[in-house]
C-alpha cells in the first residue's frame, strides 16, 4: 500500500490526479472492499439475500395445496440459492493459533475455516433446481407413519386432530429455532409397507388402499403441506412399486422416500437383515420422477433416502440428482445423540450427494442410554443443516 501512496504523490506533482481526488477513490475503493468482505463473511448479510426469496416459498406453497402447475412460478434465483446453501453449510467459526512461545513477539491470527476443514459442502456437482423447489429456502418437518400401525410412527399413533396438532407445535418450534427457513409441514406416510409374511407373492410387502392414501392427501392439504409416499420394497424392487404410485405422484404437493433397509435380496425378510439400495435403484426413481415433473409441469420433486449404515446405499457417488429432482439423504438411526450425530457424520456429511435429513424417534431415541429427543437448537448446530426433520 505505501508504494501506491508514493507512486501517486509522484503523479500528483507532475501535474496528474489531484491529492483529494485520490484520497476519495481510495476511500470508496476500501469501502466497496469491505461491504463485499462482510457480506461473504457475516450471516446476517446472507440471510437478507436469503429473505429475498421468501416469496418464492409462499408461492410454490400456493402451487402445491391448490394443485396448481409451476407455469407461472419465479424462475429461481440462483444468488439467492447459493448464499441459501452456503448458510445450510453452517461452517464453524475461524480457530485461533496459539500464542506462540517460541519467539520474543506474540502472534496470533485467526485460520479460515477452509484451512481447518475440507468442505464437501455445498456440493459442486448437483444441479441448480427448476423454478418451484421446496429446498434450501424452506424447511420440511415431517411425522411418520402409517394408519394401520400405532408401532410404525406417530401418524398412525394418534387420533387425526391431535397428531396434526402435535405436528402444528413442532414445525413451530422449528419455525421459531430458524426464522430464516420457513417451514413446510408434511405426512411422511408408509405407502409400502415391508411384510414378515412373504404373502401371496412371495415379495414380502404390502401395498397401502387407495381410500387410506386419499385420507393422507386430504390431511396434508388441510395443513397446507406435503405428502411423502415412503416406499419399503421388501423382495420387490424399486422399478416395480414406484410406478404404481404415478397418481399421487403426479399431484405437485406429493415426494417420494426409498427405505434401504428394507430392500430385501436373495429371499431375506425384513427385519432378518439391514437391506440396500443401489446407486441404479436411486437414480431410477429419480428419473421416474423427473419424467412425471416435465409432463405435467410440476415444481421438482423431492426424493428422501433413508441411510444409517454404509452397506445400506452402495455406490452414492453415483447418484445424481437432477433440475426437476431435489435428493436428500436422510440420516435414519436412533439413539442417544453421540451416536446419532457418528451416524450422521459417517455416512451423510462425508458421503454428499445434495440435500441431508435427520430422523428424530420420540421413543427410541429417548430410552437409549444418555439420551434425549434432540431439540430443534442441537440440530442446527449440524454442519450442514439438514433440509428435512422425520419424527418418528
Amino acid at each position: 500500500m505505501s508504494d501506491f501512496f508514493q507512486h501517486n504523490n509522484e503523479h500528483k506533482n507532475s501535474g496528474g490526479v489531484s491529492w483529494r481526488l485520490l484520497t476519495i477513490l481510495v476511500v470508496v475503493f476500501c469501502l466497496a472492499f469491505y461491504g463485499v468482505f462482510i457480506f461473504a463473511s457475516h450471516p446476517r448479510a446472507v440471510e437478507i439475500v436469503v429473505n429475498d426469496a421468501t416469496q418464492t416459498v409462499v408461492q410454490v406453497k400456493n402451487v402445491l395445496s391448490n394443485n396448481e402447475t409451476a407455469a407461472n412460478l419465479p424462475p429461481l434465483d440462483k444468488a439467492a440459492y447459493d448464499a441459501k446453501m452456503l448458510a445450510l453449510a453452517n461452517y464453524p467459526p475461524p480457530k485461533r493459533f496459539a500464542t506462540s512461545t517460541t519467539t520474543s513477539t506474540k502472534i496470533k491470527g485467526v485460520v479460515p475455516a477452509s484451512a481447518t476443514s475440507t468442505h464437501l459442502w455445498p456440493v459442486k456437482s448437483a444441479p441448480y433446481p427448476n423454478a418451484g423447489a421446496l429446498l434450501p429456502f424452506s424447511r420440511i418437518v415431517a411425522y411418520y407413519g402409517n394408519l394401520y400401525s400405532k408401532q410404525m410412527g406417530v401418524l398412525g399413533e394418534y387420533p387425526k386432530d391431535q397428531m396434526l396438532a402435535m405436528l402444528a407445535s413442532t414445525t413451530a418450534e422449528w419455525a421459531a429455532a430458524d426464522p430464516s427457513t420457513p417451514v413446510i409441514p408434511a405426512l411422511d406416510y408408509i405407502v409400502v409397507a415391508a411384510q414378515a409374511n412373504a404373502g401371496k407373492d412371495g415379495k414380502y410387502r404390502a401395498r397401502m388402499p387407495d381410500d387410506q392414501t386419499d385420507q393422507i392427501v386430504q390431511m396434508a392439504q388441510q395443513i397446507n403441506g406435503v405428502v411423502i409416499l415412503d416406499v419399503q420394497v421388501g423382495g420387490s424392487n424399486v422399478e416395480t412399486e414406484v410406478p404404481l404410485l404415478e397418481n399421487y405422484l403426479k399431484m405437485p404437493n406429493v415426494e417420494l422416500a426409498i427405505d434401504p433397509e428394507f430392500g430385501m435380496h436373495n429371499g431375506a425378510k425384513p427385519g432378518t437383515v439391514v437391506g440396500s439400495l443401489d446407486a441404479s435403484d436411486i437414480n431410477f426413481a429419480a428419473k421416474y420422477l423427473a419424467n412425471l415433473v416435465k409432463e405435467n409441469n410440476l415444481p421438482p420433486k423431492v426424493l428422501i433416502v433413508h441411510r444409517f449404515t454404509q452397506p445400506m446405499v452402495t455406490n452414492y457417488q453415483l447418484i445424481a440428482p437432477l433440475p426437476e429432482v431435489q435428493v436428500v439423504m436422510d440420516m435414519d438411526g436412533f439413539g442417544a445423540p453421540p451416536q446419532k450425530l457418528r451416524t450422521y457424520h459417517d455416512y451423510i456429511v462425508t458421503q454428499p450427494v445434495q440435500f441431508t435429513g435427520f430422523k428424530l424417534f420420540y421413543k427410541n431415541d429417548a430410552v437409549a442410554k444418555g439420551g434425549h429427543l434432540m431439540t430443534p437448537a442441537e440440530v442446527l448446530k449440524l454442519s450442514p443443516q439438514p433440509s428435512f426433520i422425520q419424527y418418528q
